[in-house]
């Protein structure tokens, strides 16, 4: 089996789930390598500081750097080494459209060879931030594909849109358990220079527009949340201008309510901002599926996300956590019930039980099921 895709030395949430994909398929006995790139976008595409990590390599994978993005010289050659692999399975991550034209062309390359069966993991159908060629590269895409799978139903409908007679299942994201055990409250707020005395909120990832950093920033500015010993961690990096949030920030005059972290935070670290948090809050103003409500399962960490996308479907409103519209009043107010009724324990409880839903076992077989 040969997974093309993001992988060390490449950092964030695409590589860490590759690696322990990886580690899945050879938990049920495959032969396993993951593909991933020379370059994965140019420097000027990519909006962070940097795209590597500063993480030792992951051990017992093994991790060849095949695919240039920008290259289609490249695609030829890495199309033809796939063909003479003879891999019975070769999944490809499907992310943004920008990938359509190198992941088809390598695709319908390896399956030449008569034997491989190429299928895909589609995050996305129809990206966040929309362009006027996403479903035509989108169907492309789709084209050279012997199946594919979603992670959540909205974008399985995408997927059915696009063509309604290729084989596409639905399997909800994993667990992200890759992140080591969980820590006591009190290791992480020392680890973090936080106040013992405060609560904590956490919004955790890398910050785009769509994500609604500045919903929950206009949810903190509600006098009940001011009245309370409650803090929030704001812990990832800037994607897009940062100065309108700080604009914000003061306008609304709570700074002291926020604890800035904004930049990559390392594998080795997510333990820690996970375990001082109370609550996971993703106010996103549009969605698929997404990691970090998985790793909040991981952690048993209640979360709050808005209506949209498939989020809703993996958090069950009023059972792990709340589901609200996409607005600063019902944030708030479900904030406040939060800490007012003191909700975290049976929440918890919930989430020990919804969590055993989400295993990498399920994801391997229902990769193997579309390929057949």
């Amino acid at each position: 089996m040969i997974l093309v895709g993001t992988a060390y030395p490449y950092r964030g949430g695409l590589a860490v789930y590759n690696e322990r994909l990886a580690r899945s398929f050879q938990e049920e006995g495959y032969e396993v390598e993951i593909w991933t790139f020379t370059v994965q976008y140019p420097n000027f595409l990519f909006p962070g500081k940097t795209q590597f990590s500063t993480e030792p390599a992951p051990e017992g994978l093994v991790i060849r750097r095949e695919l240039n993005s920008v290259n289609p010289f490249n695609w030829l050659k890495v199309g033809r080494r796939l063909r003479k692999a003879q891999a019975d399975l070769v999944v490809m991550r499907y992310w943004i459209p920008y990938m359509a034209p190198s992941h088809g062309f390598i695709a319908r390359r390896a399956r030449k060879n008569g034997k491989t069966k190429v299928v895909s993991i589609l995050d996305n159908i129809v990206p966040h931030e929309k362009g006027f060629a996403d479903k035509l590269l989108a169907r492309y895409f789709m084209n050279s594909l012997d199946g594919g799978v979603t992670m959540s139903k909205s974008v399985f409908q995408d997927a059915m849109a696009i063509d309604a007679n290729k084989k596409v299942e639905y399997c909800p994201h994993p667990l992200y358990d890759n992140f080591g055990a969980k820590v006591s409250r009190e290791e992480a707020l020392e680890f973090m220079h936080l106040d013992p005395d405060c609560r904590y909120m956490l919004f955790f990832g890398i910050i785009r527009d769509y994500k609604g950093l500045d919903l929950l920033l206009q949810a903190m500015g509600d006098e009940r949340l001011r009245k309370m010993k409650v803090k929030l961690i704001v812990a990832g990096e800037f994607y897009n201008n940062a100065e309108q949030y700080h604009v914000l920030e003061r306008q609304l005059a709570i700074s002291d309510q926020l604890v800035w972290r904004s930049q990559f935070v390392p594998d080795s670290e997510v333990k820690y901002y996970f375990n001082a948090a109370d609550i996971v809050v993703q106010p996103y103003k549009s969605a698929t599926q997404s990691g970090v409500t998985q790793i909040a399962y991981h952690f048993e960490k209640p979360m709050l996300v808005t209506d949209v996308g498939g989020l809703r479907e993996i958090v069950p409103n009023g059972v792990v956590g709340y589901v609200t519209s996409v607005d600063p009043n019902q944030i708030a107010d479900a904030l406040v019930d939060f800490f007012e009724k003191q909700r975290y324990d049976g929440f918890v409880q919930n989430i020990q039980v919804e969590k055993q839903k989400y295993s990498w076992n399920r994801m391997v077989e229902t990769l193997v099921s579309v390929s057949k």
